[in-house]
């Protein structure tokens, strides 16, 4: 039924969408630099059509708030790619509260080398997840389930940018990341101050936020 929605959705968006993804891709190519970022063209196709993919399916599973292709191409995935100066070559990671992909999915299509486990307790994005990564021609694994019903996969990352309850929960991440490992977060200047951080470009309160889990005992 899901499927199908999506589908009928098309026509609308083979008007509109095309537009959009042109702008889009055009926002990510002007900008990159900005974010310290040069991505190659067919990374830049490659974004532009997780994008055309994300938005065809927003309207139904409210993936992200409502957005202007250019905000969408700084704000979520310029910003998702700020990871990868972190992560060194056939890193494991594991992304918490993967929703509608970010900020792992860009990183993936950036660095085919990235080994990853989406977690992601919702079914239906869970089942966005998996057409996305075909879309892209990227694989990882995903696990449809709240992050504090597993064990935590042997990963030496764990991202988290969109987890409903964050603030509440953030312990409990803590807790479950494996010993060793360092923590990517994205917020404000308030979440773990005596964490390493980094001023996102653009914003002078959101940063990127660096703990490794060993600085918490």
């Amino acid at each position: 039924m899901l499927l199908n929605k999506i589908v009928n959705h098309d026509l609308f968006f083979s008007f509109n969408g095309m537009n959009e993804q042109a702008r889009f891709e055009k926002t990510l190519s002007s900008s990159m630099a900005s974010y310290d970022l040069a991505l190659s063209s067919e990374t830049l196709t490659q974004l532009g059509d997780y994008y055309r993919l994300l938005t065809r399916w927003n309207d139904r599973l409210h993936l992200v708030a409502p957005c202007t292709p250019e905000e969408f191409a700084t704000r979520h995935v310029l910003e998702s790619l700020l990871l990868l100066k972190h992560l060194p070559h056939d890193a494991k990671i594991a992304d918490v509260g993967s929703g509608g992909g970010l900020p792992i999915i860009p990183c993936l299509i950036a660095r085919a080398d990235l080994e990853a486990t989406l977690i992601e307790s919702s079914q239906k994005k869970a089942v966005f997840l998996r057409e996305a990564l075909n879309a892209v021609d990227r694989k990882a694994t995903i696990i449809a389930r709240r992050f504090e019903e597993i064990e935590a996969p042997e990963v030496s990352f764990v991202s988290c940018r969109a987890l409903d309850q964050f603030t509440e929960k953030l312990p409990e991440l803590i807790e479950w990341t494996p010993k060793g490992a360092t923590l990517l977060l994205f917020g404000g200047e308030g979440l773990l101050p005596e964490a390493k951080r980094f001023l996102i470009p653009g914003s002078d309160r959101r940063f990127l936020i660096i703990l490794k889990t060993d600085d918490t005992d």
